[in-house]
């Protein structure tokens, strides 16, 4: 198990970085991403202290956490540069907070965080097909959510993606100890939002590969 979108109490979340890492380390994960909300204000905030807490609590885990941040209701025309600040800062896996249907996010989200390069876009919503196929020629991952709401797009966006030969994760946006997925509650949304069998595998190495694009030379 891997998961690549998670949140801690340094935005919306419940746990401390120690907690959160213990909670899907009993679950068997390989790695998890803490991606707190952020934007101009909290950046420079959040991603180092998630950094200095994966470089302490990493050697003594089975669980690997990466340092992680979500871009969230960023102007598309600022997206870029947050990206490349959020790298620079230390970020391992930046997200997209995509343009989900419960959220007013703004037209033009989807695109922004596609060209600036993000690793996931999250809960994109009802993404069009030109976007799809962006995000597929870009190599960004597109999100199917396990979060309540975040999820009624689930099976739009796999139909697309596989339309279009873009590459999917599954995430559980968790905020709580309650929100974790299981490997089988994982496996149920992937096949729920109709994927097959097969898809699903892909799925999940399509996640280790992200998890080993952060790992350092």
């Amino acid at each position: 198990m891997i998961d690549l979108h998670t949140h801690c109490l340094f935005s919306d979340g419940e746990l401390v970085p120690a907690e959160h890492l213990r909670r899907v380390e009993i679950l068997g994960y390989q790695a998890i991403a803490i991606t707190d909300h952020a934007d101009h204000s909290n950046l420079d905030f959040i991603i180092p202290r998630i950094a200095a807490a994966a470089a302490k609590l990493n050697p003594h885990s089975k669980t690997r956490l990466l340092a992680g941040i979500e871009l969230t209701h960023v102007p598309p025309e600022l997206f870029a540069e947050l990206t490349d600040q959020a790298r620079r800062l230390g970020a391992e896996i930046v997200v997209g907070h995509g343009e989900t249907v419960m959220e007013p996010v703004k037209p033009g989200t989807n695109r922004a965080a596609i060209l600036a390069g993000v690793d996931i876009l999250a809960h994109p919503g009802l993404l069009n097909r030109e976007d799809a196929q962006l995000a597929a020629q870009k190599g960004v991952f597109l999100e199917l959510s396990g979060r309540k709401g975040h999820s009624l797009t689930n099976g739009h966006v796999a139909a697309l993606a596989r339309q279009v030969g873009a590459r999917l994760v599954i995430n559980a946006d968790a905020h709580g100890p309650g929100d974790f997925l299981t490997a089988s509650m994982a496996e149920i949304v992937g096949l729920g939002a109709g994927l097959s069998t097969a898809e699903y595998k892909q799925v999940r190495a399509n996640m280790a590969e992200l998890v080993k694009r952060a790992t350092p030379a």
